[in-house]
């Protein structure tokens, strides 16, 4: 238990600008300072740092106070000119109604429980195959060799990009997000516009190809290519964004959950003998370790959040790592229990603004945890597992490990 002075210096000393060495190791006893001490912190940049479940999924929830549009905030950043500006700001997650309504929309009806349905047998494949070649080696990698395997493939079969062309996916992705970084150096701007140049020239491709031979209603870019309201950009660059946000966080989800479930053997022996947990061992894991831990907002209406007015123009970072472990919703909020509800977790947003792929999510880390948990009676590490340097989406680099 750390002492109330210790927790006042911790709060004190915060800037989500200039992050200390142990803090990708371990935030959360930052994080129960900050909601203890300072739940609405101004920030060195002149933005509001919120840490309290409450506040955030009021905000979440409000659509006429904050807004989701980043253009103020990218334009210094990046440059109204370039590649990654143009891109951040077509994408879904960075808009607001109209333009998000009617292309989350768009999204939302190509993603139906039939196509998911279908989804299920090919990634119940990929898994099996990936487990069959980690069961021949004994000793791997679960980051490279299976959490990060997963996603760009299911991704890449929603698209029908062709296997063969799938190498660069993964580089592209890392490069474009990890430009959303509070700080970035100038080879990471770089790399990050080239990524988001080459990424759409290759889906332009994709789409010529795609409107000379279009597939069935399952193939998500037929579908959307029949949307009459999204133009070509738009639907180029909500692509990139759905293999971006699709990629990072469901490794980070698969990732994180394989190393919860190994670091707490009795969850892992009782997702075992009651594999009908897997759901609400899904939500613990996102709840827990979510694999984005920061959202943002924009006030545009004068308002009152944690006992502090915050005026018209406001930048506001929303930590949904601190939300989720937040003792006023979640009781024993530093137990991870797989068995855990109600579980109202906040790793998705809330609101109009809840990831429109979530359901893929949970269907790929749902089969993917399962079935690694049931393949290996015997998980152990092998290796020191390696921390990402990254504050807003929290995975792991590396987690070495032995199987039989």
């Amino acid at each position: 238990m750390i002492d109330a002075g210790t927790m006042r210096a911790l709060a004190s000393r915060f800037d989500p600008v200039q992050l200390e060495a142990d803090f990708y190791q371990d935030p959360y006893p930052t994080y129960a300072a900050l909601r203890e001490y300072a739940p609405v912190l101004p920030c060195t940049d002149g933005g509001f740092f919120l840490t309290r479940y409450a506040d955030l999924d009021r905000i979440y929830r409000d659509r006429t106070s904050f807004s989701s549009d980043k253009r103020r905030a990218f334009a210094p950043k990046f440059g109204t000119d370039s590649a990654l500006y143009a891109h951040h700001t077509s994408s879904l997650v960075f808009n607001d109604a109209p333009y998000h309504t009617r292309v989350r929309r768009q999204i939302l009806a190509a993603l139906t429980p039939g196509v998911l349905k279908h989804m299920e047998p090919g990634i119940i494949k990929l898994v099996d195959d990936l487990l069959g070649r980690i069961e021949a080696r004994g000793r791997v990698d679960l980051i490279e060799e299976f959490a990060a395997a997963i996603p760009v493939e299911v991704i890449g079969n929603l698209l029908r990009v062709p296997r063969e062309e799938r190498g660069p996916l993964r580089g592209w992705s890392l490069a474009i997000l990890g430009a959303l970084e509070s700080r970035i150096t100038e080879e990471q701007r770089v790399t990050g516009n080239r990524a988001v140049e080459d990424f759409s020239d290759y889906l332009r491709e994709l789409v010529r190809e795609r409107r000379r031979h279009p597939l069935d209603e399952s193939d998500l870019l037929t579908h959307l290519l029949q949307a009459d309201d999204l133009s070509e950009w738009e639907l180029l660059q909500n692509c990139v964004f759905l293999l971006n946000a699709g990629h990072e966080t469901t490794t980070h989800l698969v990732g994180n959950a394989l190393n919860l479930l190994m670091t707490h053997p009795h969850a892992l022996q009782q997702l075992r003998a009651a594999p009908e947990l897997i759901g609400s061992a899904v939500e613990e894991c996102l709840r827990y370790e979510s694999p984005n831990q920061l959202g943002n907002r924009l006030v545009v209406e004068s308002v009152s959040i944690g006992g502090r007015t915050l005026e018209r123009g406001a930048y506001l970072t929303l930590c949904i790592g601190s939300a989720n472990r937040d003792p006023e919703e979640f009781p024993d909020a530093a137990r991870f229990d797989i068995t855990r509800k109600p579980n109202r977790h906040l790793a998705f947003a809330a609101g109009g603004h809840a990831c429109a792929g979530m359901s893929v999510a949970r269907l790929e880390a749902q089969i993917a945890i399962l079935r690694f948990a049931q393949r290996f009676q015997r998980i152990e590490p092998a290796g020191t597992p390696t921390r990402g340097t990254r504050a807003r989406f929290r995975g792991l680099q590396s987690l070495p490990v032995t199987v039989a």
